[in-house]
C-alpha cells in the first residue's frame, strides 16, 4: 500500500486535530448546560451544610455547587476571583463562576505549556482572564498579585499548590477576599495544626516518593484563617471554604475541623519508582512516619 503524499497527510492531521477541537467545544457547551441546569435546581437547596450544595461541572469535585452557594448568600462587592495552582484552568474551582456568572479572574500557574493551553482554548478570549506563569513561593506572592490590578477586597481567593499552602496563604498581605478556598492535607488528620515546613523550591513528588507529603492540615488552615478574621464554614473532599467574619449570616455555619473533617478515600501514594500503591486509612500516615512537620501554633519542628 503506497503512502500518501506529506500534503494529504498534513491535510487529514488538520480535520482531525479541528474536529477534535470541536468535539471539546460541544463537550463544554453540555457540561456548562447542565451546570446551569443544577445551579438553579440548587437555589430551592435550604441547608447550611455545604456539602448538600456540591455539584461538578469544571472543578475536580463539588466545588462549583459549593462556590455557587456561597455566592449567592455571601455579599459580593467585586465579582472577581484569584485562583493559583490551576494547571491549564480546565478542572478548576472558579472556572464555571467565570463561564456563568461572569467573574473577572487572575490564574497562576508554575507551567508555561499548560498555560499556553488556557491562551489557546475557545473560551479565554471570551472572558477577563488574566494568566501569569510563575512558580510561587512566600517571597514573590505579593507581587504576583498585585498584577491582577484587582481591589483588595476580591470576592474569591482559591489556594492549592500542594506544597507550601499554609506558608503562601499567611504571606499574603495586599487581599481580603470575602471567600477564601484552600486545599488541605486529609493524610494529616482532623487535629494536628501542621504544615510541611517552608522551602522555597518545594515539589510534592520530589519531597518525598510517596506524592502524599505536602500542604496542611485543616486544623492548621482553620488556625490561619481565624488570625486573619475568617471562619471554616464547611469543607469537601479536599478543600476548606472560609468566609470573612463581618460577612456571616443565618445562611451560613460555622464549624470546626473536628465537626466536618472526614477521611478521604483517595489513594494518590506512590512506591519509590512512581507506580500507584493505593494505600488508604491509616496506612498512608505510615510511610510518612519520622518526616518533618510545623506546629504552626508553637511554630516549633515536630514529626509524623
Amino acid at each position: 500500500m503506497s503512502i500518501p503524499p506529506l500534503h494529504i497527510l498534513l491535510h487529514k492531521i488538520r480535520e482531525t486535530l479541528s474536529t477534535l477541537f470541536k468535539l471539546n467545544v460541544t463537550l463544554d457547551e453540555i457540561k456548562l448546560s447542565q451546570g446551569l441546569i443544577l445551579a438553579e435546581l440548587h437555589k430551592g437547596e435550604s441547608s447550611r451544610r455545604l456539602r448538600d450544595h456540591e455539584f461538578k461541572v469544571f472543578s475536580q469535585w463539588g466545588e462549583d455547587g459549593i462556590i455557587q452557594y456561597l455566592t449567592r448568600v455571601v455579599e459580593i462587592r467585586n465579582h472577581t476571583f484569584i485562583e493559583f495552582g490551576v494547571e491549564n484552568f480546565f478542572e478548576s474551582n472558579c472556572r464555571f463562576l467565570m463561564v456563568k456568572d461572569d467573574w473577572s479572574g487572575f490564574v497562576i500557574d508554575g507551567s508555561a505549556e499548560k498555560l499556553n493551553r488556557l491562551r489557546k482554548s475557545h473560551f479565554f478570549w471570551k472572558h477577563e482572564l488574566i494568566a501569569r506563569t510563575a512558580f510561587i513561593t512566600r517571597e514573590n506572592i505579593n507581587a504576583l498579585l498585585a498584577e491582577s490590578g484587582f481591589d483588595e477586597d476580591l470576592g474569591i481567593l482559591s489556594v492549592d499548590i500542594d506544597g507550601n499552602d499554609y506558608h503562601v496563604l499567611e504571606a499574603i498581605t495586599g487581599f481580603r477576599p470575602r471567600i477564601l478556598v484552600c486545599e488541605f492535607n486529609t493524610v494529616f488528620g482532623p487535629c494536628r495544626k501542621i504544615s510541611v515546613p517552608y522551602a522555597a523550591d518545594f515539589q510534592r513528588t520530589a519531597r518525598h516518593y510517596s506524592n502524599l507529603y505536602y500542604g496542611a492540615s485543616l486544623a492548621a488552615l482553620t488556625h490561619l484563617a481565624a488570625r486573619r478574621g475568617y471562619s471554616l464554614v464547611g469543607i469537601n473532599l479536599v478543600n476548606a471554604f472560609f468566609v470573612r467574619n463581618d460577612l456571616l449570616n443565618d445562611r451560613l455555619e460555622v464549624v470546626t475541623p473536628e465537626q466536618v473533617f472526614f477521611p478521604s478515600k483517595e489513594r494518590q501514594s506512590r512506591d519509590q519508582q512512581g507506580n500507584p500503591t493505593f494505600l488508604a486509612g491509616d496506612d498512608r500516615l505510615k510511610v510518612l512516619r519520622g518526616m518533618p512537620v510545623v506546629n504552626v501554633e508553637t511554630g516549633l519542628l515536630e514529626t509524623l
